[in-house]
């Protein structure tokens, strides 16, 4: 496997597994697409965008309701 497709694939767990600790892994794949589309059209700096930003950086040090790894860092060792 090159370096490029390595680093794709591992990008890919990583936005897996952070779909997984939303809590949105059995969502309706249009309706998670959607979000995210709508995500995107928030603009970095603003008062949204650091909201959500903030949500985001408490969720990854809560420990998961599964004993798997709490952090994105931990999260890279996986593999």
């Amino acid at each position: 496997m090159t370096a490029d497709r390595k680093r794709e694939a591992r990008e890919k767990f990583l936005l897996g597994g952070i779909v997984v600790k939303a809590g949105l892994s059995k969502v309706d794949r249009a309706f998670l697409l959607g979000g995210l589309l709508e995500l995107a059209k928030i603009t970095p700096g603003t008062a949204e965008h650091r909201r959500l930003r903030d949500i985001g950086e408490e969720a990854f040090k809560a420990a998961p309701l599964d004993g798997g790894p709490t952090g994105m860092a931990e999260t890279a060792e996986w593999y």
